[in-house]
């Protein structure tokens, strides 16, 4: 094994393992990386020393994004508690935390989300609402929420009501559950 002052080089940078890009670094530092860890307390600590509820990491997520997506209900409530927007879109593909959560499965997030006025008629960049999210899950407990409240005339990019996409997927309790809410 080489030691540093002899012929081969030591220094940790030049492999790419170990290279962190300024990004990376902003992500694990900031509130993003709290609220994709559960980190309550850092989340507090972050916002008491003004960091921002609703900073976009680059990528166009907030700590809300991450949070809903991972089913961090604490952390969800303490962003929405200080003012996190419960319907900003990500820049790539304007997905909302619902849509996330939705996504997921996270019933106890998307009541959470549902209750701070998420809309859940929102289409993302492939026209989904967070109800085809929930359907392209096969989450029967998330649909059954978010149908009385959904626009089910409202079409994804394929074209595709709600009852279309269910039918598509083959979920035959989604599509009775949608055929009963017209």
């Amino acid at each position: 094994m080489a030691h540093c002052g002899e012929a081969h080089s030591c220094s940790a940078a030049e492999s790419s393992s170990v290279r962190q890009t300024l990004e990376e670094m902003d992500f694990e530092r900031g509130i993003w990386s709290a609220a994709q860890q559960n980190d309550l307390d850092r989340i507090d600590f972050l916002l008491k020393k003004g960091v921002p509820v609703n900073g976009e990491d680059v990528a166009g997520y907030t700590a809300l994004h991450y949070a809903a997506r991972n089913g961090h209900h604490l952390v969800c409530e303490k962003l929405l508690e200080n003012g996190a927007r419960v319907n900003a879109k990500t820049r790539s593909g304007q997905a909302t935390a619902l849509h996330r959560a939705a996504s997921q499965g996270h019933l106890n997030i998307v009541e959470l989300l549902l209750m701070a006025r998420a809309n859940p008629n929102i289409q993302d960049s492939d026209g989904c609402l967070a109800l085809h999210r929930a359907i392209k899950a096969h989450d029967v407990r998330v649909c059954k929420v978010l149908i009385p409240l959904t626009d089910l005339g409202l079409v994804d990019s394929g074209g595709r009501t709600p009852l279309d996409l269910a039918k598509d997927k083959g979920i035959e309790e989604i599509v009775d559950l949608l055929q009963k809410s017209r």
